[in-house]
């Protein structure tokens, strides 16, 4: 099954919630939470999403490598200039359930090019 979401004037963690819910299939009667229910989710028109409130500017995402002073921050306006793909598909990674299905599941969504 694939559904396509249009995420012109729409919040990006209320888009980002309503597509967890997707691809875990949990808007079906058939859904079993030990299945994966292969639902693909296409996201079209990304970069005219919205963010509320001061997010944008002020939002920072830590990458920690792992080494001494490793830690390297990014602001979310300078993510999302660049790459706002990755930034949609995280949000949606942190809304899934943490087990070994994440992996598999978030393979599912999609991006209009």
């Amino acid at each position: 099954m694939q559904y396509t979401v249009d995420a012109t004037n729409q919040s990006l963690g209320r888009l980002s919630s309503k597509i967890a819910v997707l691809l875990r299939g949990k808007n079906l009667p058939s859904y079993e939470p030990n299945r994966n229910s292969n639902a693909e989710v296409l996201v079209k028109n990304l970069k005219k999403s919205k963010f509320t409130g001061q997010k944008f500017n002020s939002k920072v995402y830590h990458h920690y490598s792992g080494y001494h002073s490793g830690i390297k921050s990014r602001k979310l306006s300078e993510l999302w200039a660049t790459q706002p793909n990755k930034v949609l598909r995280q949000m949606v990674y942190n809304m899934l359930p943490k087990n070994k299905m994440r992996d598999k599941v978030i393979k599912n969504l999609k991006f209009d090019a």
